[in-house]
């Protein structure tokens, strides 16, 4: 199989959780084990720093693969999902991965792959380790996919352990509660390895603290010890917590000696994120007169945030192009969003899309009003057609609405 049709076989005839949900949810870790042990555990000659949260994540590895390239590290960085490009998910030092090594690893275990019932993750997982094992990287940032204890890169032992926070989402795997779904990022946690965490609440606190006990790990509550960061290209600001997070991180990692470094290179490492990593879709403009912002904030906790941060900017009218994926709970997120808006109601292009005449009926609910539309790209020119250059144009909901405009 070429590159195109290796990618066709990996979307069409595995489960992938980012376009199915529920259906390719793995509820142990025996195919990741399995795995790696076919692929003569590459995990193991990889130093790594494991990242899991529910908001963040994303940001806060990106922001350490920057620095530690800053530092004069080969750094490999394995995120989920990817929003245009399936090699997003894994780079070294910012470059994807190339097409013939995902085609080469594939046509060689694919027999493999089929008799295990592989999933899409589990097999993107052993790729980005087999990958950075051979390149042999000085360290890998490995970004969790959901939740910790039940994800497929949790058969890693790294350096330091990251969680970045606890907010409701993906309730039907991870539990109903913040400490329901902190127990299962806490899972990350292993024996006496440092752990550190981004953002806690009185929910969520005493489960680290329990988790961290019970492995004899040092934990290291960021927003507490780190007082002031440094400015980024990501100016969202939900980066305030992360920034912070990714100090903490770093200061550990100068601590155990096996890496140097500087001030200086975590001041430029924070400066250059979007140039060393290639990241897209947080707080990114699009363009100016209308100003375009797209996010991919998509849960109750993120998009509290960018509701707020819309509201400190300084517009005539502000337009909305929103489209969620249909396990979303509407209840709670479409309260978060302004009633003085115009929406342009749309559905990502994945299975998983919800149908925007159920999104605008809901919507309806909570007094914001727009039109419905047969695609992103329809509702996102309508939306330019229609905003002055004094307006304000907001376009999110869900990682895919956003991965299809850019």
């Amino acid at each position: 199989m070429n590159y195109q049709e290796t990618i066709s076989w990996m979307f069409n005839q595995l489960p992938m959780y980012q376009l199915q949900g529920a259906s390719a949810y793995k509820k142990d870790l025996t195919n990741a084990i399995l795995l790696v042990n076919h692929l003569d555990n590459p995990q193991e000659r990889l130093k790594c720093i494991h990242v899991a949260g529910t908001n963040g994540k994303g940001s806060t590895s990106h922001m350490l693969a920057s620095i530690l390239r800053e530092a004069g590290y080969k750094v490999g960085l394995y995120t989920s999902p990817h929003l245009k490009d399936f090699r997003e998910r894994i780079k070294i030092n910012g470059n994807q991965i190339p097409e013939n090594f995902v085609s080469d690893f594939i046509n060689a275990n694919k027999v493999f792959f089929e008799a295990n019932d592989m999933s899409f993750f589990e097999m993107t997982v052993g790729l980005a380790f087999d990958y950075f094992a051979k390149e042999k990287v000085d360290i890998a940032i490995i970004e969790v996919g959901m939740g910790g204890r039940l994800d497929a890169t949790n058969v890693i032992m790294p350096l330091i352990s990251v969680i970045t926070n606890i907010a409701l989402d993906h309730t039907q795997f991870l539990g109903n509660t913040l400490g329901a779904i902190a127990q299962e990022k806490a899972g990350i946690i292993k024996p006496g390895i440092p752990i550190v965490i981004g953002e806690y609440t009185n929910e969520t606190q005493p489960v680290f603290l329990a988790k961290a006990k019970e492995n004899h790990s040092e934990i290291y509550f960021a927003s507490d010890l780190i007082s002031e960061t440094y400015p980024s290209d990501l100016v969202g600001d939900y980066q305030a917590h992360n920034k912070k997070t990714v100090i903490q991180t770093t200061t550990i990692l100068n601590s155990q000696k096996k890496f140097k470094i500087s001030e200086a290179n975590i001041k430029s490492g924070l400066l250059n994120v979007v140039k060393n990593t290639g990241l897209e879709g947080r707080w990114q403009q699009l363009g100016e007169s209308p100003k375009i912002i797209c996010d991919t904030a998509h849960n109750k906790n993120g998009l509290e945030i960018v509701m707020k941060q819309i509201q400190k900017e300084k517009f005539d009218t502000l337009h909305i192009v929103l489209g969620v994926v249909n396990d979303k709970d509407l209840d709670e997120i479409l309260p978060l969003f302004p009633k003085n808006a115009i929406y342009y109601f749309c559905k990502p292009n994945i299975p998983r899309g919800l149908d925007p005449q159920i999104l605008k009926q809901k919507a309806t609910e909570f007094g914001l009003k727009g039109e419905v539309f047969n695609s992103v790209s329809e509702s996102y020119k309508k939306a330019l057609q229609n905003a002055a250059k004094s307006d304000f144009i907001y376009i999110g909901g869900s990682t895919f609405v956003v991965a299809e405009i850019l």
